[in-house]
């Protein structure tokens, strides 16, 4: 339990952050199983819409710290080869 001002005021961001982050983090989530199901259904007008979504919102989760870059990156390359996997 916090004892003084300045670990209250912690406290009350780190509770603040984690939500924010959680958030961001179901965002990306489910993001990727939209794109997923996309590459399931065949659809590419769906598959193209769904990939470009994924990948703006794991770009963002990254420039917002919330996970890391190459994390991202890794995200990426990999629902691009589930891609070409489902086509090949």
């Amino acid at each position: 339990m916090a004892n003084n001002k300045s670990a209250k005021k912690r406290n009350r961001q780190t509770v603040a952050r984690t939500a924010r982050n959680r958030s961001i983090k179901t965002r990306v989530k489910n993001a990727r199983k939209a794109a997923l199901a996309a590459i399931l259904s065949g659809d590419k007008e769906a598959i193209a819409a769904k990939i470009a979504i994924y990948s703006s919102t794991a770009d963002k989760a990254a420039n917002r710290n919330v996970i890391h870059k190459n994390a991202a990156s890794r995200f990426k390359s990999r629902i691009a080869a589930a891609l070409a996997k489902a086509t090949a």
